[in-house]
């Protein structure tokens, strides 16, 4: 549909990845498997956090989110991905097309807020182990988890309706399995500095900051472990802190490769495996990241599993 010597954009193609058709099945089962490993993974541990009381904790209370998080940024993009896969016109419409744009970038940021809320309730825990409890308060907790939620919202919509203001050319092409916001920009006809700077501040405020308040945290977390702490001490305060720190590692390795520091080579492939990393892979090991590396877990996972056997003993 045209109107003037511009095109009215009714849908949007997806090229997704370079597989030859004779390896389409395989892809398609290796992303369903993955897909499945994370929706299970995540609501095991929703779950499990709300089955067991001694997990009721502010450390645990940003770990469910965080989970819930993590199963709603890859809802977003793989079942679209494995139905385009099944497709001959791998096709996304355009309301669908910002739709998924919009919670792709919610959950995203959400991701990255509550990895600051994690980072700081270690930073108490360690540094201020005797105030601990008056400073992580069930109303400092409910705010530590609103106002992500509440930013995040914000920012997605705002990044949403500028490019919805955005004409589009006749090039309807995304080479990307989703509609990530930078592949959306190539395509526009219109003016984009606008999104361009909006970009550049808000990416600074929900990269850059979060980043650096977590390593910020850690770094008094480092200081306070070797000022005072016997050798078994440093242990126990790094093994708390491992599973968090192996999250973040994958989370901003990927993402601060891909958008703050591009190559001047980097292909639209190694931007889309890259892009599986932190969408996909990063979700996916999460959960088995906080369950094998935390002993808490697995206590609880212990004691559920006695419930379970006491109670089924019982009806016997």
């Amino acid at each position: 549909m045209e109107r003037g010597n511009q095109t009215v954009i009714l849908k949007f193609l997806l090229l997704g990845f370079p597989i030859e058709p004779d390896q389409q099945e395989l892809f398609f089962a290796v992303f369903l498997t993955m897909y499945l490993i994370i929706v299970l993974g995540n609501l095991f541990i929703i779950i499990l956090i709300g089955l067991d009381s001694h997990l009721h904790t502010p450390m645990y209370l940003f770990l469910s989110n965080l989970s819930f998080s993590d199963l709603c940024f890859s809802s977003v993009t793989i079942p679209n991905l494995l139905q385009n896969m099944q497709s001959h016109i791998p096709s996304i419409p355009y309301a669908g097309c910002l739709t998924q744009m919009y919670f792709f970038l919610l959950f995203a940021d959400l991701e990255s807020f509550l990895l600051v809320a994690m980072a700081y309730d270690r930073y108490v825990a360690i540094c201020f182990p005797l105030h601990y409890t008056s400073i992580m308060n069930p109303k400092l907790c409910f705010l530590l988890v609103a106002l992500p939620w509440v930013l995040t919202t914000v920012i997605s919509l705002l990044h949403t309706l500028l490019m919805a203001r955005l004409s589009f050319c006749a090039d309807n092409v995304i080479p990307h399995f989703f509609c990530d916001m930078s592949a959306l920009l190539k395509l526009a006809c219109s003016d984009i500095q606008i999104n361009e700077m909006v970009i550049f501040i808000l990416g600074g405020l929900v990269i850059i900051v979060p980043f650096l308040l977590i390593f910020s945290s850690y770094a008094w977390i480092v200081s306070a472990i070797f000022k005072g702490s016997s050798a078994r001490g440093i242990r126990k305060a790094f093994s708390t802190c491992g599973s968090h720190l192996s999250v973040v590692s994958l989370f901003y390795g990927t993402i601060i490769g891909l958008y703050l520091c591009p190559s001047a080579n980097t292909s639209t492939l190694k931007e889309t495996v890259m892009a599986v990393m932190y969408t996909v892979v990063t979700p996916m090991l999460n959960p088995f990241i906080y369950s094998l590396r935390n002993q808490d877990i697995k206590g609880a996972i212990g004691r559920i599993f006695s419930k379970w056997t006491i109670h089924s003993s019982l009806r016997q």
